[in-house]
């Protein structure tokens, strides 16, 4: 495989079409994986499999999940017939932190100790053996964070010495509509919550259904300040 060029592929890549961006991340690296956790992940899954068959996929088990985030997990197993790679988080760090503080910490000190050991800490142990990674971010998710990514990136946030990671964001110029007409079209499995006004999923005690024309992010940490609706996943590349 020849060197990736981050430059051109951004100029190549600036606007295009999802297909167009996923061809080219799995045509640029074979050590590369979708993560996958949500509605927009699901459609990048269905894209990708048209493209190349032995696509790698992984998921965040965070443990607070809800049921029905679960058993969509296993829906999209078997539709697919892939392998999901279930990441957790490290068990002797989680059982200080519940041991110090409960089961219920983030409401009192913010979601972001919590959110670090449950996701950011598994995920980084996991890109850490890639070389580039697949997201479903929208710039239209949150127009005060992720206003300004582009369709491909060096990750800034899990980068190492010496270790270049690239970040794919197929479905940046894509709307929720768009991501839905898609699955309604292709017979895209998804989370049943969304049936019950749950549009942006995370754990469940951090996410709640919203209510008609607020923002899909206005469910997640909704006692926090609205314009800190990240996890920490995405936080090493975005607007602060």
């Amino acid at each position: 495989m020849t060197a990736f060029d981050l430059n051109q592929a951004q100029t190549d890549l600036q606007g295009k079409n999802p297909r167009a961006i996923l061809k080219a991340a799995l045509a640029g690296f074979d050590n590369i994986a979708i993560s996958f956790s949500g509605a927009e992940d699901v459609v990048l899954i269905d894209m990708a499999l048209q493209i190349r068959k032995d696509i790698q996929v992984f998921s965040l088990d965070t443990g607070r999940l809800h049921p029905e985030t679960y058993r969509f997990i296993e829906q999209v197993r078997k539709h697919y017939g892939l392998e999901i790679e279930l990441l957790t988080p490290d068990r002797e760090v989680l059982d200080r932190l519940v041991k110090s503080k409960g089961l219920f910490s983030f409401y009192e000190d913010g979601h972001t100790e919590c959110c670090g050991i449950r996701k950011v800490e598994p995920l980084r142990r996991k890109l850490a053996t890639l070389d580039a990674w697949i997201t479903g971010q929208r710039k239209d998710q949150s127009l005060d964070t992720r206003g300004d990514i582009p369709e491909v990136q060096e990750d800034a946030g899990f980068s190492g010495a010496g270790k270049r990671l690239i970040k794919f964001n197929p479905l940046l110029n894509w709307s929720s509509a768009q991501v839905w007409d898609y699955i309604e079209a292709y017979q895209v499995p998804f989370n049943d919550l969304h049936r019950h006004g749950y549009i942006s999923i995370g754990c469940e005690p951090c996410t709640r259904p919203v209510l008609p024309n607020q923002h899909e992010r206005a469910g997640r940490w909704w006692w926090e300040d609205a314009a800190k609706k990240e996890c920490g996943l995405h936080a090493g590349n975005i607007n602060k």
